[in-house]
């Protein structure tokens, strides 16, 4: 078992400076609501951590099948529900393949990509005082 570990740090307002990686990433919320508009909001990142994770685990899966994607285009979009996503869409498009070849592998990428099986399975959440 292994870990991975982002940390963020406040940066003034209601934004926050992420490192995830060594890449460093703008995280805010809109003036409407109190940030500075200077960045996504979080639950953009959530919906793109699950957009891309889905886009590289189909991916992953066409090429160990020797199958040619092209054109892939993969949205997610997220119902609110007061204060937390009721559910997610993901949504695949790609020119090649289509049909079944691609249901069947979406339903291999499904069993691979890490972010939308850990939403599924509900991790528990532990948030603890440091000093």
């Amino acid at each position: 078992m292994s870990e991975r570990t982002v940390s963020a740090r406040w940066d003034g307002d209601l934004r926050a400076v992420v490192d995830a990686g060594g890449f460093e990433l703008v995280v805010d919320e809109p003036e409407s609501v109190g940030g500075t508009g200077r960045g996504p909001q979080p639950t953009e990142l959530l919906l793109a951590s699950v957009a891309s994770c889905f886009t590289i685990a189909l991916a992953y899966v066409a090429r160990k099948r020797d199958v040619e994607l092209a054109g892939l285009l993969v949205d997610v979009t997220g119902t609110y529900d007061g204060p937390q996503f009721r559910d997610l869409r993901i949504s695949v498009r790609t020119e090649r393949p289509s049909g079944t070849e691609l249901e069947q592998l979406i339903a291999a990428a499904e069993r691979v990509c890490y972010v939308t099986r850990t939403l599924q399975l509900g991790p528990g959440i532990t948030v603890v005082a440091e000093e």
